[in-house]
């Protein structure tokens, strides 16, 4: 008897293997979240506002969509736990400074967003130099300012393709959510400090 040819076969693994690539959907949409960074400055950088508005809308609702499919089928991972956030930052971050440069956000803004950004960051970054690795979740705080963040971008190029919302609506957001950049800053700040704190004493 002839030996047999296993590749005209296809493997036993090709179901877990598809399981474990269907896992990993959540990270797939937060890395299509970074891919589309670089159509949405570009959109904006061209003045087709329309365009941005579309393309920072797709990735606005995929940040939910990955959430939900994380929580809702348990496929949270480390990788995860990193990229979601990672995605959004970078995201909001480039559209602030491009929307800064083109003159459609005011510098003030941008300037203490961003700096909200690397004070947390290098909060983190110290903690875990000093004291160990960081664990926990991001603070409803937090989240309440990523999504104010989310709905001022929204705005400003909403307005500048439709003239809608009205610009003292838009303006009015960006106050309410520059009082959350603070107040989530403050949060991060009190919450190293304790945690460095307790550490020292243990």
């Amino acid at each position: 008897m002839g030996c047999w040819n296993t590749a005209t076969f296809p493997a036993i693994e090709t179901p877990i293997a598809k399981r474990a690539l269907v896992r990993h959907l959540p990270n797939l949409i937060c890395l299509l979240r970074i891919a589309l960074i670089w159509p949405v400055v570009f959109a904006i950088a061209e003045g087709a506002y329309p365009r941005a508005l579309l393309l920072f809308f797709i990735a606005a609702v995929s940040d939910g969509l990955d959430g939900f499919i994380a929580k809702r089928f348990h496929w949270t991972s480390e990788l995860g736990k990193f990229l979601d956030p990672a995605a959004d930052k970078l995201l909001l971050v480039a559209v602030f400074l491009v929307g800064t440069w083109y003159g459609l956000i005011p510098h003030i803004v941008t300037g203490i967003a961003v700096a909200r950004d690397v004070m947390i960051a290098l909060g983190a970054l110290t903690y875990t130099l000093v004291c160990g690795p960081l664990h926990g979740r991001a603070l409803w705080s937090s989240k309440i300012n990523t999504l104010l963040q989310v709905l001022y971008v929204t705005g400003i190029v909403a307005h500048a393709a439709y003239g809608q919302p009205p610009a003292r609506l838009v303006q009015g957001l960006g106050y309410v959510m520059l009082a959350t950049v603070l107040l989530s800053g403050l949060v991060y700040a009190a919450m190293f400090t304790q945690r460095a704190l307790a550490v020292a004493r243990a």
